[in-house]
């Protein structure tokens, strides 16, 4: 048996105050969902706030003196929060190491400026760029403690040489790539330890003499017969 097309309103409502009792329904579930996305919202951005406050303190003490209680409070949250959201010290570390390092940024290098771009970064103060160079103290510290060295290494491997080999292609892309990322550490190293830009003459020759280095390692050369 077929039924009706327009059903026919509950007994005792005539059909516009059925019509009104539809409509409010219909808001009802319209509220229902515009309160479920805040909430989801405020879910990201306390996961995120967790993140920002892990690199800042991880950059800062090292994994070793970091405590979640402080993270948590830095982050205005409860520290079970944290353990709810990652876990965790250790799953909170890899978590805002990971995403400290993302590939993506490698991917939009362009091979005729790169050597010069980065170059002139290198030229300049460390504090150019405040993000970028906590990201450098937060590997730093990583590097130097023995209970996060081999995790550090796991995560450059697959989120700075992996993307830095496959972008520069050719014959000994892996040797390469760890050429290339060595000399960028080592220049990031003397920009932080100088702590301010360099200026005339001097500017000039850096300049040109680490354009002249990367450019090198850019370069596609014939493996050795």
């Amino acid at each position: 048996m077929s039924l009706p097309s327009n059903p026919a309103p509950p007994t005792g409502l005539t059909p516009e105050a059925a019509s009104c009792r539809h409509v409010r329904m219909n808001d009802t579930a319209a509220l229902v969902r515009a309160q479920a996305n805040p909430r989801k919202r405020n879910a990201e951005a306390t996961r995120a706030a967790i993140l920002e406050a892990a690199k800042a303190h991880f950059a800062l003490l090292g994994y070793d003196v970091a405590v979640l209680r402080d993270i948590a409070r830095d982050a205005g949250v409860d520290v079970a929060l944290v353990k709810r959201y990652f876990g965790g010290k250790e799953a909170l570390f890899l978590e805002a190491l990971r995403t400290s390092f993302g590939p993506d940024g490698v991917r939009d290098w362009d091979r005729a400026t790169f050597a010069h771009e980065i170059a002139t970064a290198l030229s300049d103060s460390p504090h150019a760029d405040e993000a970028r160079t906590h990201r450098f103290q937060f590997l730093l510290r990583a590097a130097t403690s023995p209970t996060t060295a081999p995790l550090l290494n796991v995560i450059v491997h697959d989120r700075f040489l992996g993307p830095i080999r496959e972008w520069l292609g050719g014959p000994d892309a892996d040797a390469r790539a760890r050429v290339l990322a060595a000399s960028y550490i080592g220049f990031l190293v003397e920009r932080l330890i100088r702590g301010e830009a360099l200026a005339g003459r001097e500017r000039e020759v850096f300049i040109e003499r680490v354009t002249g280095i990367f450019a090198a390692l850019v370069t596609e050369s014939d493996a050795p017969a």
